[in-house]
C-alpha cells in the first residue's frame, strides 16, 4: 500500500465532478487513470448523497458513513495518507464502507487502527474552501453532502 497523496489525473472524457457541502460548493476531477474501477462504480451510483462528519481517527478529515452499501470494488492503489482534498472511497472491510474528505493533514484510520483507500477523486476547484469545511464539521455538527457530474 502506497502511503504518498501523489495522483495521476482523469481520464480525457471523465467528467467534473459537483460536490455540494451545505452551501459550500466544490469541483473534482476523476482519478481514472489511477482507480479506473472505483471511477467507475462511483459513477454508476450518481447522484450520491449523505451526511458528512467529522472522523474520530484520521485527524484533519471528515467521511461520509455509507454502513454496508457495496461499490462492487476492492483496494485499488490504496493510500492512508491522502493530500487535503484528495478524496478516498474504503470498500467494507475491516470498516464499514465510506469515503473520506480530507480538508488538512490525515492519516486515514479507523478504531480498528491504519486503514488505505481509492483515491478516486481530487477537488481542483474549491480548494480555498477546505479549512472552512473542516470547521463546519468539527464545530456545527455533520453537513449534507451531495455528489452529481457537472452539467
Amino acid at each position: 500500500m502506497a502511503d504518498d497523496a501523489d495522483a495521476t489525473g482523469g481520464g480525457m472524457t471523465d467528467p467534473a465532478i459537483v460536490i455540494e457541502v451545505g452551501d459550500l460548493g466544490f469541483v473534482g476531477r476523476l482519478e481514472s487513470g489511477r482507480c479506473p474501477a472505483t471511477v467507475a462504480a462511483f459513477l454508476r451510483h450518481l447522484p450520491l448523497a449523505g451526511q458528512l462528519l467529522q472522523a474520530r481517527w484520521s485527524g484533519e478529515a471528515a467521511w461520509v458513513p455509507l454502513g454496508d452499501f457495496e461499490f462492487g470494488v476492492g483496494a485499488e492503489n490504496p493510500i492512508s495518507r491522502p493530500a487535503p482534498g484528495q478524496l478516498l472511497l474504503y470498500p467494507k472491510g475491516i470498516s464499514e464502507t465510506e469515503i473520506l474528505f480530507p480538508y488538512g493533514q490525515t492519516t486515514f484510520a479507523s478504531k480498528f487502527g491504519p486503514l488505505a483507500g481509492n483515491p478516486f477523486l481530487t477537488v481542483i476547484e474549491g480548494v480555498e474552501r477546505l479549512e472552512e469545511l473542516g470547521r463546519r464539521v468539527m464545530w456545527a455538527g455533520a453537513q449534507p453532502i451531495r455528489f452529481s457530474v457537472a452539467r
